[in-house]
């Protein structure tokens, strides 16, 4: 599925463009936005090179991967970067993940960031099943993802290698039945 457009209330995601590897570097490239991310911060090249793969991914059949660029509606600024990976491993299934520059962090918008990527993995993809992993002292995220209906599963052990050390995860998840019964509450 190509285009992938999504609004919310004060953000909005699209798929990536080539002029976005600046913005998404301002996140990627910043040792505080990746803190807790899975991966030291990219260099430039790096982030190109990622948004060409994404851009790729965006138009291959099947598509498997939604790599989506998070805007504010009023004017269009990259805040963010969201993700789907569909899992080839579980059927209807998929990891999110998200990331937002740190001079937007505290605004609510991850909430609703990971609120418009999870419409999208229960809504046109019709997926049954979405977690993602955090590290355990991001507890942001820990809040953000239990803020939107995901539940705490466990823990993955030495799941992370970063820093030369490695590091558990935590995993959240949430279930399409459970996302109806939420969405039917307003959530």
């Amino acid at each position: 599925m190509h285009p992938i457009s999504r609004r919310a209330t004060r953000l909005e995601l699209r798929e990536l463009a080539l002029d976005d590897v600046d913005a998404v570097h301002a996140i990627y490239g910043s040792a505080t936005a990746t803190e807790h991310l899975s991966f030291e911060p990219r260099t430039r090249d790096e982030v190109h090179a990622i948004t060409r793969r994404s851009l790729a991914s965006a138009v291959a059949c099947p598509r498997e991967e939604y790599a989506l660029a998070v805007v504010r509606r009023d004017g269009g600024e990259l805040i963010g970067f969201g993700r789907l990976a569909l899992d080839p491993h579980q059927p209807r299934a998929a990891t999110v993940g998200f990331a937002l520059r740190p001079d937007t962090w505290g605004a609510g918008y991850g909430s609703e960031s990971l609120r418009l990527l999870l419409n999208v993995g229960f809504g046109p993809l019709r997926l049954h099943r979405i977690w993602g992993a955090r590290s355990p002292l991001n507890e942001a995220s820990a809040r953000t993802m239990a803020r939107v209906g995901m539940v705490e599963e466990g823990r993955i052990r030495e799941h992370v290698h970063k820093g030369g050390v490695w590091r558990d995860s935590i995993v959240h998840s949430v279930l399409d039945h459970e996302w109806t019964r939420l969405a039917g509450r307003g959530r």
